[in-house]
C-alpha cells in the first residue's frame, strides 16, 4: 500500500465511504470493510472488533480468520492484544504476536498460523470505540505509514459507526442513540425529575467522513483556523488589559496554541490522507484526550485542555454549529454537559429542571447553585456526553444518583409516581411554614437557610426559614473576569438584607482556594488545596481584598445590625486578628462619617478539629460558632470529600463524629457561645434529628430540606433520640444509623 499521503490511501477512503450508500444491513457493510482493507493493505487477514459494552471486545467481522467466531469471539480491555490495544489505546505493532507480552490464542479464530500484528484503536474523541487489527502469517514489521494508514481508516470506521451504519441482524453495536440506557453515576442533588436532554455543548455529528477534494478541504480548514485565531486575539485582548504574572502567561499560552504550526500540519496531514478537516480535526482531538488522561502533571493536562478546547471551538466552526444559549433551552430542559462553571451556570437560570455531568464534584460551586434551586443533579454519569442527543426524554433521580435516558414506557410510568409522591409530600411540609421546628419534648430547633445568590433570596419566607444562617460571599468573585468593585458589592449585600427584612443573614467572608479558584489571582500549584492556602488564610495574607468586602458589608447595613463570620479558622490567632481588622474597619467607616452598623456580631465557622480544642478565650471572644459540616467531616475522617472512593465510606451518625459533635456544643453551652450546625447534613432529616440531640439548637440548611427536616423534628423527642443514641455508643456500634433507623419507624 503506498503511504499515507498517497493516491491509494484516498482510494481506499472513497472505497470505505462508498459502503454507506450501500444497500443491505450494517453485518454485510462490515464484511465489506474487511474485505476492502485487507485487499488494499495486502494482509493475509484484517478484523474488526467493536466494543459490546463497558470493557468487552466482539470480534464483528473479518476476512482470513475463521468466519464462525464472529459473534462468538470476544475479549474484555486488556486481555490478549486486542483488548491491550483497546486498554492503552495505542497501536501495537509486532512480529512475532504469538511472543509478545499478554497474547492470548482464541482457538475459535484459527489464528494459529499468524505472526505479523497490527492493531490500532478505534476511537472517536479519546473514547475506544473498537479496534481494527490486520495480520500476516510471515513475521514482519508494519511501516510508520502502514500505520498511520489504519488510523485514519479506524477514524472513519468511528465516525461511520457514530451515523449507525453498523446496526442490524447480529451485529453487536445497536443504532446509536436510540436504545434505552441507564446509567449510575452518584447524588449530586436529590430530588426527581422528568425533561429532555439540553446539552450545553452540542454533539457534533460528522455526516461525511472522506473528501473528494482535499484542496478544498485545506481552504475551508485555513479559513476556519483563521477565524478562530481572530477570535482567540478578540477574546484575548480584551481579557489581558488587566491580567498580570501568571495569568497573562496562562492566557498567552492559549494563543499560542491557536497558532500552533505543529497543530495545523497535523491536521493537514489528515486530510491529505483523505480525511474531511472536521474528522482530521477529531482524529488529533482524540490524541489530544488520550494524552490528557494519562498525564501525571496537573499542568500539562491543563495545557492539553486548551488544545482540546480550541479543537472544540474549530469544530464548531467548520460544521456552523454554536454553543447552546439559554434562551434556546426548552421549558423542561436537563442540562448535559462533561462538566459546566457557576458562571456558564448561571446564565441558564432556575428554569433548569435538572443537571447531569460526566464529570463535576460535590463540592463545586456549580453543584452548590444547583443545589439552591433545588434542582436533581447527578454526577459522574459515564460517557453521558456522547450518548444523549438534544430532545432525548431523560429521567433524572438525583436520590439514587440514576439516569434513564430514553426510557421505556414502563420506567417512565414508574418514574412519575415517584414525582407525584415527592409533590404531595411537599405540600405537607408546606402546611408546617409558619409552625415551629418543636420536637414533641419541647425542645425547639431555629432553621436558617444557606444562600449565594440574589435568586436564593425569595425562597427566605416561603420555605418558613427564620433568616439566612450562611450567605456565600465568594460566589459574586467567582462568576466574573475581574475583581468586583467595593460600590458593586455594597449595592449587593444591601439588597439582600433589604430581600430578608428583618429576619437576620450571615455573611461569610469569601471563601477561595481549593477547588475554588478565581480566574484574577494567582494560584499556586499545591498538592493538596483542599487543607493548603484558602479561605481565611488567604484573607489575612492579602488584607486588600478582605478589607474592600468588610467595607462594602459596613456600607451595605447602613446603620442595620450586621453579621459576619469567617471560613476555616484553625486557631485563635486567625479568628482574633481578623475580628480585629473588622472592628478596625469600622471604626475607619465612622471616622469617614459614614453610618455604622448599630450592631455587629462577629462569628466563625468551626471547620477544622484544632478549633474544637481552642482556648477558653477564643469562645469567649467570638459572637457565634457554625460548625462547618462538610469540611469537618472531611478533616475529621482524613476523607476528601471530591473522592468518591474515600468520601462515602465514613458516615456522619458515626459514634465517633456525633460525640465530637456533642462535645463542641457541651463546650459552647458551657462558655455561652450560640453555636449552629451547617451544611449537607443539616438538611438531611435523620442526620439533622440526630446533630440536634447532641445539643445543637440551630440548623442552616439549603430551602428545599426545611420542609422535610422540620417534619421529621415535630414527630420525635429528642429526649428518646438521645438515649438511642446513647445506647448504640454502650454496645460499641460503630455508627448508630442502624439503631436510629429502627426506632424511626416506630414514631409514625
Amino acid at each position: 500500500m503506498v503511504g499515507i499521503r498517497g493516491t491509494d490511501s484516498r482510494t481506499l477512503l472513497q472505497n470505505l465511504r462508498s459502503t454507506l450508500a450501500e444497500d443491505g444491513d450494517g453485518q454485510e457493510r462490515l464484511d465489506h470493510i474487511a474485505e476492502l482493507i485487507a485487499t488494499g493493505m495486502g494482509t493475509d487477514v484484517c478484523s474488526i472488533y467493536l466494543r459490546r459494552d463497558s470493557d468487552t471486545l466482539e470480534l464483528c467481522a473479518t476476512r482470513g480468520l475463521n468466519p464462525r467466531a464472529v459473534h462468538k469471539s470476544r475479549l474484555r480491555f486488556g486481555e490478549g492484544l486486542v483488548g491491550r490495544v483497546a486498554r492503552e489505546a495505542n497501536p501495537l505493532n509486532t512480529e512475532n504476536a504469538p511472543e509478545e507480552r499478554g497474547f492470548r490464542y482464541m482457538p475459535e479464530t484459527e489464528e494459529e498460523a499468524l505472526r505479523a500484528f497490527l492493531g490500532v484503536p478505534i476511537q472517536r474523541l479519546g473514547e475506544v470505540l473498537g479496534v481494527l487489527v490486520v495480520q500476516d502469517t510471515t513475521s514482519r514489521l508494519y511501516s510508520d505509514d502502514e500505520i498511520y494508514a489504519l488510523e485514519v481508516v479506524a477514524m472513519v470506521i468511528a465516525e461511520m459507526q457514530e451515523l449507525g451504519a453498523f446496526t442490524g441482524e447480529g451485529v453487536a453495536m445497536s443504532r446509536p442513540h436510540a436504545q434505552p440506557l441507564m446509567i449510575q453515576g452518584i447524588c449530586g442533588q436529590e430530588g426527581a425529575s422528568e425533561g429532555v436532554v439540553f446539552r450545553h455543548e452540542p454533539q457534533i455529528v460528522i455526516s461525511n467522513p472522506v473528501t473528494d477534494d482535499p484542496e478544498a478541504e485545506k481552504v475551508r480548514l485555513m479559513d476556519a483556523i483563521e477565524r478562530l485565531r481572530l477570535s482567540v486575539d478578540d477574546l484575548l485582548s480584551t481579557n489581558l488589559k488587566d491580567a498580570g504574572g501568571e495569568q497573562r502567561e496562562v492566557m498567552e499560552v492559549y494563543r499560542m496554541f491557536a497558532n500552533s504550526r505543529g497543530w495545523v500540519s497535523r491536521l493537514i496531514a489528515g486530510i491529505d490522507s483523505g480525511l474531511t478537516a472536521e474528522v482530521a480535526v477529531e482524529k488529533e482531538q482524540s490524541a489530544t484526550r488520550i494524552r490528557m488522561m494519562r498525564a501525571p502533571d496537573p499542568n500539562l493536562r491543563d495545557r492539553l485542555h486548551d488544545l482540546d478546547d480550541l479543537s472544540n471551538q474549530l469544530l464548531r466552526m467548520l460544521t456552523h454549529q454554536e454553543v447552546s444559549s439559554a434562551e434556546a433551552a426548552p421549558d423542561d430542559a436537563i442540562l448535559v454537559a462533561r462538566n459546566i462553571g457557576p458562571g456558564e451556570l448561571l446564565t441558564y437560570g432556575k428554569s433548569l429542571r435538572g443537571i447531569v455531568l460526566e464529570e463535576g464534584s460535590v463540592g463545586s460551586h456549580a453543584t452548590i447553585i444547583a443545589r439552591a434551586w433545588a434542582i436533581p443533579v447527578v454526577l459522574h454519569a459515564e460517557n453521558i456526553t456522547r450518548e444523549a442527543i438534544n430532545g432525548d426524554v431523560i429521567l433524572v433521580d438525583g436520590d439514587r444518583g440514576l439516569v434513564h435516558l430514553r426510557p421505556e414506557d414502563s420506567v417512565r410510568s414508574a418514574f412519575r409516581d415517584k414525582i407525584a409522591m415527592a409533590a404531595e409530600a411537599q405540600q405537607e411540609y408546606a402546611a408546617l411554614r409558619s409552625l415551629p421546628a418543636m420536637s414533641r419534648d419541647g425542645i425547639r430547633v431555629t432553621m436558617h437557610m444557606n444562600a449565594g445568590l440574589m435568586a436564593d433570596l425569595p425562597s427566605l419566607i416561603p420555605s418558613g426559614a427564620e433568616g439566612v444562617g450562611l450567605f456565600r460571599t465568594e460566589l459574586q468573585f467567582l462568576t466574573r473576569n475581574a475583581m468586583p468593585k467595593r460600590g458593586e458589592l455594597a449595592d449587593h449585600y444591601s439588597y439582600i438584607m433589604d430581600s430578608a427584612k428583618d429576619r437576620p443573614v450571615t455573611f461569610r467572608t469569601v471563601d477561595i482556594g481549593s477547588d475554588k479558584i478565581l480566574p484574577y489571582l494567582n494560584a499556586s500549584d499545591e498538592p493538596n488545596p483542599a487543607m493548603g492556602w484558602r479561605a481565611i488564610r488567604i484573607s489575612l495574607e492579602r488584607k486588600g481584598v478582605m478589607r474592600m468586602q468588610i467595607q462594602a458589608l459596613i456600607r451595605a447595613a447602613n446603620g442595620r445590625p450586621l453579621r459576619v463570620m469567617f471560613p476555616m479558622i484553625a486557631q485563635f490567632e486567625e479568628y482574633r486578628d481578623a475580628r480585629q481588622l473588622v472592628l478596625d474597619e469600622v471604626g475607619r467607616e465612622k471616622a469617614r462619617g459614614h453610618e455604622v452598623p448599630e450592631d455587629i456580631k462577629v462569628g466563625a465557622m468551626l471547620e477544622t478539629p484544632s478549633l474544637a480544642f481552642a482556648p477558653d478565650r477564643f469562645f469567649k471572644l467570638t459572637d457565634f460558632i457554625s460548625i462547618g459540616g462538610n469540611d469537618l467531616k472531611q478533616f475529621f475522617f482524613a476523607a476528601d470529600r471530591q473522592n468518591e472512593r474515600v468520601r462515602r465510606r465514613y458516615d456522619t451518625l458515626n459514634v465517633s463524629f456525633l460525640s465530637f459533635i456533642e462535645q463542641i456544643a457541651n463546650r459552647c453551652t458551657a462558655l455561652g457561645t450560640p453555636v449552629s450546625f451547617c451544611g449537607e447534613d443539616a438538611g438531611r432529616p435523620v442526620e439533622a434529628a440526630c446533630i440536634a440531640a447532641m445539643g445543637i439548637r440551630s440548623l442552616s440548611m439549603r430551602p428545599a430540606s426545611i420542609g422535610p427536616v422540620k417534619h421529621l423534628i415535630r414527630r420525635l423527642s429528642f429526649g428518646e433520640l438521645s438515649e438511642v443514641i446513647h445506647e448504640a455508643r454502650v454496645r460499641g456500634d460503630q455508627t448508630v444509623r442502624p439503631a436510629v433507623t429502627r426506632w424511626m419507624e416506630t414514631q409514625r
